[in-house]
């Protein structure tokens, strides 16, 4: 085990691959000379050359669209796109093209591409830099979308993303790029569509994926701490395939369900977590599932207002206090709801 950043982890897992397969490339802008917006491309320019670190002009759909293409011909070319908001210029791209090529030619030829994209608010980027609009590609079959929330699993997720052959979406919180955490010094790949119980618990589920997995880690560590309350927590990893076997068998077990996502709450990807709990685990359920999100609205610049629009481990940890109010549940008596409050 190695200790490193979740940014080291990133870059550190590129440079392996590259140096594994000759076949994979980076493109995109000011990842050369300027070695990337967030330096997640640093030193390797110099290693790999210009024909393997392409730095391109300000032009999403062009890049991404020459990236699908060289996909097609063999390579496994890793698109680096300075935030998912720019994202939007190549959506053409990315949900006409490289979702549906393999399907349209009856298999014919695949498309072994890696978008990474870092998004997320908090850092005062203004409304237009600082979403979460990862459910415009979670929802097309075709790609695959996958939101590592520790350095441990950037790096198993961005192995498995470049060997796989289907286009996949890998999402970085900009939150999460100075977090630091501990990372195998093996090169094992993760199984895209496979989440992660990060703690074992018997009272609630608390569902989360990127920045909001380590947020919900810390409301349950805290929780069992003051209140007694025996969380159990879901990391999501992968958004498409949704590791929905994992999120149902917790709930049957628990009772109880909140979901929590850095996303707005209409028609996100809490509400087809939570559709996903009806179909699976209803009869489980002693409660309704709650769900938090950030406020619908365009994201603010101003500090203390972005700071009241993004969900809040106070928001959290509310959430879960009155869904177990709901149900009855006290603090020394139980650690779960009696048989006579469960369905």
């Amino acid at each position: 085990m190695s200790m490193m950043t979740y940014r080291q982890a990133v870059h550190d897992t590129l440079q392996a691959e590259m140096r594994r397969d000759p076949d994979v490339l980076l493109i995109g802008e000011e990842i050369g000379v300027f070695e990337g917006s967030y330096k997640i491309t640093a030193g390797l320019l110099a290693e790999f050359g210009e024909k393997r670190v392409r730095d391109t002009p300000i032009a999403e759909e062009g890049f991404t669209g020459a990236a699908v293409g060289a996909a097609m011909l063999g390579l496994r070319p890793v698109v680096e796109i300075m935030t998912i908001n720019f994202s939007l210029l190549a959506l053409d791209q990315i949900i006409n093209h490289a979702a549906k090529i393999y399907g349209m030619f009856g298999g014919q030829t695949s498309v072994p591409l890696v978008i990474r994209t870092p998004g997320g608010g908090g850092q005062q980027l203004g409304a237009t830099h600082s979403q979460n609009i990862e459910l415009f590609y979670a929802f097309v079959p075709g790609m695959k979308v996958v939101a590592p929330s520790t350095p441990a699993d950037a790096k198993a997720l961005l192995l498995a993303a470049i060997r796989d052959d289907d286009p996949v979406l890998f999402l970085e919180n900009l939150a999460l790029y100075n977090t630091r955490g501990e990372v195998p010094d093996d090169d094992t790949p993760a199984e895209i569509g496979r989440a992660a119980v990060t703690r074992a618990g018997t009272d609630i589920t608390l569902i989360g994926y990127s920045r909001m997995a380590t947020v919900a880690l810390a409301v349950a560590e805290d929780l069992a701490r003051t209140d007694g309350i025996d969380v159990e927590v879901v990391d999501l990893r992968s958004l498409r395939p949704l590791d929905r076997e994992t999120i149902v068998a917790s709930v049957r077990k628990t009772g109880c369900a909140v979901v929590v996502e850095d996303d707005w709450l209409t028609y996100g990807i809490g509400a087809e977590i939570a559709a996903t709990i009806s179909d699976g685990a209803f009869d489980h359920l002693d409660a309704p599932v709650r769900r938090v999100a950030m406020a619908e609205v365009p994201l603010p610049y101003a500090k203390p207002l972005e700071t009241a629009a993004l969900p809040s481990t106070h928001d959290v940890a509310r959430a879960v206090r009155e869904t177990l109010d709901a149900v009855g549940w006290s603090a020394g008596a139980l650690t779960q709801p009696t048989t006579e409050t469960r369905s």
